[in-house]
């Protein structure tokens, strides 16, 4: 299946004015449910890596505090390796504060440990007024990144993944947050890559709940960001690999 070719249709209701903008974005393509992303066909092993099973699934978690200090990497892993019979490993190669400049001068640290999936989160800081990275900037940069993960590991699977939402000043600070977000996921499904969005899953949540969630307004308590990232992630890459 390829992605480039889902469509999704625009959401333009704010929670409580701009919920639904939080949560489903004004994307152009699908990201209503994840769930749903994990019946495609890319959601496949490729045929090499999906046999060899002697050696652990290697996952590299590359992107900003989201990831530094998401603290889902473990729970991720024992998750997968129980849904899949296999070892898991899922290293990180991340920066509190990094945008996209900073990945593009770190693309050999993803490399080098040679995983067989990538995950990758830059547009939170992208979008950010105060670090100044325009569109044009940020665009190109993604694309260096995913033009050297394809050309230097042809066999790993690269999938951008959508986090949280933002709220307060922190959401303020990054009024063109979704067109970050689009278009990094554009110029992704375009190279053939993968998207998950973990919104869903923190659209479950109610107002108050939200906020205690993620009580600075963009960074989740650990154990609330590891159970959602693993409700989702997990039956994305185990569909058809168990």
């Amino acid at each position: 299946m390829q992605w480039q070719n889902v469509k999704a249709q625009i959401e333009s209701m704010w929670f409580h004015h701009f919920r639904a903008r939080h949560f489903m974005g004004t994307s152009s393509y699908v990201s209503r449910l994840v769930i749903a992303a994990a019946t495609a066909s890319c959601a496949m092993l490729p045929t090499a890596q999906a046999q060899d099973t002697s050696k652990p699934l290697r996952i590299v978690s590359f992107g900003t505090s989201l990831t530094n200090k998401g603290g889902w990497q473990v729970p991720l892993q024992t998750s997968l390796a129980q849904c899949l019979n296999r070892r898991v490993e899922v290293l990180k190669v991340a920066e509190s504060g990094a945008t996209s400049d900073w990945a593009v001068t770190h693309i050999d640290d993803v490399v080098r440990l040679t995983p067989d999936i990538v995950l990758i989160e830059f547009y939170g800081n992208d979008a950010a007024i105060n670090r100044m990275m325009t569109r044009e900037r940020s665009r190109a940069n993604i694309a260096t990144v995913y033009d050297r993960i394809k050309s230097q590991l042809p066999q790993t699977r690269v999938i951008m993944t959508r986090m949280n939402p933002a709220s307060g000043i922190r959401s303020f600070m990054r009024p063109l947050l979704e067109w970050y977000v689009d278009m990094q996921r554009n110029e992704a499904l375009t190279r053939g890559f993968e998207y998950v969005d973990y919104y869903p899953g923190w659209a479950k949540l109610n107002k108050d709940e939200l906020a205690t969630a993620i009580p600075d307004g963009l960074h989740p308590r650990p154990d609330v960001a590891a159970r959602i990232v693993t409700s989702i992630m997990t039956p994305y890459l185990c569909k058809g690999n168990g």
